[in-house]
């Protein structure tokens, strides 16, 4: 098991986009299960957080038997925190565009759809002239593949692939039950291959070097490199491309103000690391195999001493209130129940051992919620409740 591996930068996502009708023209020509076995090879998992291998996820797809597929890419970034999708969109838009054609033809999908953020509309007429040069080259090499822009309405729970599906078929935004999952039955019941921005870019990277150049990034079991989007008590905010595999040691000391008390790693949806972790916190996704290892789909918010835990657990606490689609009731009143209950606790109206009932709380919905967004309330509530319990009595 690889381990202590140091915090490094690197640059592939945001250069040498001018190659991208090269990268097409070579790739289309390619077998669609020798594109699969690179992906595969390549270990990319996808980088909206939950990590699934993207090779795995084409070759799914690929294996089902159907008359009409789809390709879409989620630019649904909604998750606080995160704004590293919007960048790749606004700057190199075509290595989504070809990751895409190239995704068309190894699973035979002719249509492409961009679901973007609805706050994301400023992009949509740059975008559109981004896809009408794409388009005019796929006619060029006789390639039979078209994407269109599918503008959400500003609901975060759309970012969850089913709801999004929904979105996109003219009902409410509500996640569906699984299974059947997208690869067999996505858009219009038909075979889907969704994937992230970032996930798309970094297809787009490995098509281009191969497989064993992004491999040999990052450490086991999370290869390659990660867009991170850094903001909070931070001298450097921005969007930084390191490896995985880096510990909250080595991020913290590159990025923080020399105070930072936490790190909220994957957003409000995400885990809130305390100092006293950093060392044995890595951000991957390994499990628990090397001490503390944390998926995230790219937000890293960091907080020092200045900062009231109690008023950013209360900040996401009314967040996730506000964006439950209401589907389901463990989501739909346990968020209201966590927020109601923190606050009477702060207010003296139930004792401290109110917050241990509130963690079975979350604990509960952590199982019994329907989609990611109720069964990731637990991650920062509990990390935050259980790391600082006592900025939540007094």
């Amino acid at each position: 098991m690889e381990t202590n591996h140091q915090l490094k930068r690197a640059d592939f996502i945001f250069k040498n986009e001018n190659d991208w009708k090269e990268v097409l023209r070579k790739n289309i020509n390619r077998p669609p299960h020798e594109l699969i076995n690179e992906l595969i090879s390549s270990e990319l998992k996808g980088r909206g957080g939950a990590g699934f291998p993207t090779g795995l996820k084409w070759k799914l797809s690929a294996e089902v038997d159907s008359d009409i597929k789809y390709v879409i890419c989620n630019a649904d970034e909604g998750e606080p925190g995160t704004f590293k999708d919007r960048e790749i969109l606004s700057l190199v838009p075509f290595k989504v565009l070809t990751a895409m054609a190239i995704c068309g033809h190894v699973v035979d999908a002719k249509e492409g759809y961009i679901y973007l953020r609805g706050e994301y509309f400023f992009l949509k007429p740059e975008l559109n002239k981004a896809i009408s040069e794409f388009e005019h080259y796929c006619k060029e090499i006789n390639l039979d593949f078209c994407i269109r822009i599918f503008m959400g309405s500003g609901a975060y729970i759309c970012g969850e692939e089913t709801a999004l599906f929904e979105s996109m078929e003219g009902k409410r935004g509500e996640p569906r039950n699984k299974p059947p999952y997208p690869a067999i039955s996505g858009y219009m019941n038909k075979p889907t291959v969704i994937n992230n921005v970032e996930t798309l870019a970094h297809a787009y990277t490995i098509f281009t070097y191969g497989a064993k150049r992004f491999y040999d990034l990052g450490v086991q079991y999370s290869r390659g490199t990660k867009l991170f989007s850094v903001s909070g008590d931070t001298p450097k905010p921005g969007i930084y491309e390191l490896e995985l595999g880096m510990s909250l040691t080595d991020f913290v000391n590159d990025f923080g103000d020399g105070d930072t008390k936490a790190v909220q790693v994957g957003g409000a949806s995400g885990f809130l690391v305390p100092r006293k972790r950093f060392a044995e916190t890595t951000i991957g996704y390994e499990g628990k195999l090397i001490g503390i290892s944390l998926p995230t789909g790219g937000s890293m918010m960091l907080f020092n001493s200045s900062r009231s835990m109690f008023n950013v657990l209360d900040n996401y606490l009314e967040f996730f209130r506000e964006e439950s689609c209401g589907q389901c009731t463990p989501c739909r009143v346990g968020c209201q129940q966590l927020l109601k209950g923190i606050k009477a606790v702060k207010t003296g109206e139930k004792n401290a051992g109110h917050l241990d009932k509130l963690l079975r709380l979350a604990e509960t919905m952590q199982f019994t919620a329907k989609c990611g967004l109720g069964q990731s309330v637990a991650n920062s509530f509990s990390s935050i409740v259980e790391n600082f319990r006592e900025e939540m009595i007094y």
